[in-house]
């Protein structure tokens, strides 16, 4: 079982910056692929962007390539969404979540665990 919790999350204009934090405990962090994945008021739950366990391969949406970095820090079981040039369709909740296999997979049903999520708001 691993335990995520995110936070970060806030009021912030276009052009904006933001950077999301996700704290993990329980299972050994480092086994775990994590991503990020964000959802809407009325849509659907979409992939943002993804890491390998050892943090060298990353993977990201078109919407936010360019715009946004995926980090960790196995030592601190913490992974991170760098999130800049922010604009209003960026507005969502956006949760981390630990993957069950070891890909990079930007399909939420290979991922396991998830935290409970952090509001992102950008306003024009």
């Amino acid at each position: 079982q691993v335990q995520l919790v995110e936070s970060g999350g806030g009021l912030v204009q276009a052009g904006g910056s933001l950077r999301l934090s996700c704290a993990a405990s329980g299972r050994t962090f480092s086994n775990y692929v994590m991503g990020w994945f964000r959802q809407a008021p009325g849509k659907e739950r979409e992939f943002v962007a993804a890491i390998s366990r050892g943090g060298s391969s990353t993977r990201y949406a078109d919407s936010v390539k360019g715009r946004f970095t995926i980090s960790r820090d196995n030592a601190k079981m913490t992974v991170y969404l760098q999130m800049n040039s922010l604009r209003p369709e960026d507005t969502a909740v956006y949760y981390c979540a630990a993957g069950r296999y070891y890909s990079v997979s930007n399909d939420y049903k290979e991922y396991a665990y998830w935290g409970q999520g952090t509001q992102v708001t950008v306003s024009s």
